[in-house]
């Protein structure tokens, strides 16, 4: 009974869609992949996949023993690498998740980094401005812009993060510097989507006197790093992450916008709410390229 061998074909069905694919990978004949499959579910005495002709998805048991599968096989695979490597000369696959303006300014030249300085580690850098399940993607790190509620995860903080209101100087001289946060309706401003909700209701908050403000956005988008754009081209009033907009307000590209609140997408009073943290699967070994990454991106962020 090849334990190890089962859950790895089963990932490759889920991840390929269907057990052809996943037979080709192996060289194995759809119906040994069936055979196999049939197998593992009557010796669980429960179904793990829902099989149409066109695609397979996952049922309830399916999922806990697809997650339970991916993190088993990782450890054996950085057993494996600790027996064969040594610390200085780490190798494997490290898969990233973060948003898109973060990963373009700061992940992917740590990620570059990690790589001089270990050539046998390859990475993949997952941009998406939503939150995404790390073990469906099979996601090693994620650095995220505010501390995950999610329990079963490990937060590394690595710096300090502030929002702020920031647009273009020609964008100010054409409309105008909002005074107080009411203003704010009157203005062009540029809004974020997550999940196909508008994040349009921006909590400002001053000498712990708190307010919200509904914009209505003249644009929006679920891609963080368009927003940047569209305030560096003079398009509005956006809602950014200092460190996504640090270097363009040195540059002067970028003017802060009542500088006096903190604001937020809600909460706007909850202190630390976008500090930036590496997010990881909580599990007993966490593997050395992701420690030594963590160190990386907390040596790039203090500096």
């Amino acid at each position: 009974m090849d334990k190890f061998g089962d859950m790895d074909l089963f990932v490759r069905i889920v991840k390929s869609g269907g057990l052809a694919a996943a037979g080709r990978e192996v060289g194995l004949s759809p119906a040994s992949v069936s055979a196999r499959l049939t197998g593992l579910e009557q010796r669980f005495d429960a179904r793990l996949l829902n099989r149409t002709t066109r695609r397979v998805s996952l049922t309830e048991e399916g999922q806990a023993f697809y997650e339970a599968s991916i993190s088993i096989l990782t450890e054996v695979a950085e057993l494996e690498n600790r027996l064969v490597s040594s610390r200085t000369q780490l190798a494997g696959q490290l898969n990233i998740t973060t948003t898109s303006d973060l990963g373009r300014h700061h992940i992917a030249p740590v990620m570059s980094q990690l790589m001089k300085l270990h050539p046998g580690i390859t990475t993949h850098l997952h941009l998406s401005d939503h939150i995404v399940n790390l073990a469906e993607l099979n996601v090693d790190v994620a650095v995220r812009i505010g501390k995950p509620t999610d329990s079963t995860l490990i937060a590394k903080r690595l710096a300090s993060n502030t929002r702020v209101l920031c647009a273009s100087s020609e964008y100010i001289k054409r409309k105008g510097t909002p005074k107080v946060p009411s203003d704010l309706i009157k203005h062009d401003c540029l809004a974020m989507f997550q999940l196909l909700k508008p994040m349009t209701r921006w909590h400002l908050s001053k000498d712990g006197v708190a307010e919200v403000v509904q914009i209505k956005p003249v644009r929006s988008t679920n891609d963080g790093a368009l927003v940047r754009q569209w305030a560096l081209d003079g398009r509005g009033i956006a809602l950014k992450s200092m460190v996504d907009i640090a270097d363009d307000l040195k540059s002067k590209r970028l003017v802060r916008v009542l500088k006096n609140y903190s604001l937020g997408f809600q909460h706007g009073t909850e202190k630390n709410q976008a500090d930036i943290y590496a997010v990881y699967p909580s599990r007993q070994h966490v593997p050395e390229r992701v420690r030594v990454f963590i160190e990386l991106l907390e040596a790039h962020f203090k500096a």
